[in-house]
């Protein structure tokens, strides 16, 4: 997101200012320099427009300055503010700023409005999909409890329905727990460092193998990076990978298992909420979305790779 706004050397905003008082100061004192060298060279009325002549030079210098450095940079990120305001979330951000602490002030403006329509989104789509997933074992659970009235029921249909309730409920449980842990994972990230061979050490993962290459320290805490690399192996291992490889590089990590990789179809979608290829298994969809608030709320990001096998990138 910082990215978005090129960096580029700019003058601090007091050198700005001091300049401009520094001119403002400095023009009278050419002005009465020249006029004692000058003497009875220029007379009255030529010294008068000489120095009409300088002071319009240097306030249209010091106009054209002011308004490159200071006036433009905020008016820019004033329209780009209002634009986000609004909705319009394909706006362009200004690239450009006068000033080091324009510039700043340009990436906390921009990432803050990323990160507010990015929560705006998860908030509706968590409506949307809330609905939809609790759809399924609600009715569920209210058919069979209707069917129960029924005096008459046999035995084993009233186990059965007795089943399906108990199911249903379990289902509904779970994805409100999957809920609870999304929504907590961008705020109760923990600030931090952690070694990646170390971290995997003190992980309890069995049946399968996890390997380390070239351990470096990332900037995530350990609990959080526990809790991403539980979520990764573990999918891999659900979808019969028996190896991990995990190479460490400059602030990034690279995971790759030896399965049968992300199939072209669910490739854009395995981050969503709620996408999962093992409903039928349990599974509720929300691992890799918790992966990716986790990683986003410690200021990295994740995407995947091209096969072969699952692999993903961590950028911090």
């Amino acid at each position: 997101m910082s990215e978005r706004v090129k960096s580029k050397w700019r003058p601090p905003l007091a050198l700005v200012i001091g300049g401009t008082l520094a001119g403002v100061l400095a023009l009278p004192v050419l002005g009465i320099a020249w006029f004692r060298l000058a003497g009875n060279i220029l007379g009255w009325l030529e010294t008068a427009q000489l120095f009409a002549v300088m002071g319009i030079l240097a306030t249209i210098v010091l106009a054209g300055l002011l308004w490159r450095l200071v006036l433009r940079p905020v008016w820019a990120l004033t329209a780009h503010a209002r634009a986000m305001k609004a909705g319009r979330v394909d706006t362009v951000p200004p690239q450009r700023f006068g000033t080091a602490e324009f510039g700043e002030l340009g990436r906390s403006v921009i990432e803050m409005g990323d990160v507010l329509h990015s929560r705006a989104r998860s908030l509706s789509a968590y409506a949307d999909h809330v609905t939809h997933e609790l759809k399924s074992p609600l009715t569920s659970l209210k058919g069979a409890a209707e069917m129960l009235h029924d005096e008459g029921l046999d035995p084993d249909d009233k186990a059965r329905l007795l089943t399906t309730i108990d199911t249903s409920a379990a289902r509904m449980e779970q994805l409100l727990n999957d809920l609870r842990s999304h929504a907590a994972a961008r705020l109760e990230t923990d600030p931090g460092v952690c070694d990646v061979f170390e971290t995997v050490s003190r992980l309890a993962l069995q049946g399968i193998e996890v390997v380390v290459h070239d351990s470096q320290t990332l900037p995530i805490s350990e609990h959080d990076l526990s809790r991403v690399l539980v979520q990764l192996v573990g999918n891999s291992q659900a979808h019969g990978a028996t190896r991990v490889d995990l190479t460490c590089g400059s602030a990034s990590l690279h995971v790759r298992d030896n399965g049968p990789g992300v199939a072209d179809g669910d490739r854009d979608r395995i981050f969503d909420p709620f996408f999962t290829t093992r409903r039928e298994n349990g599974g509720t969809g929300m691992g890799l979305s918790i992966v990716r608030e986790l990683i986003e709320a410690a200021g990295g990001r994740i995407r995947l790779e091209d096969g072969p096998g699952a692999q993903f990138l961590i950028q911090f």
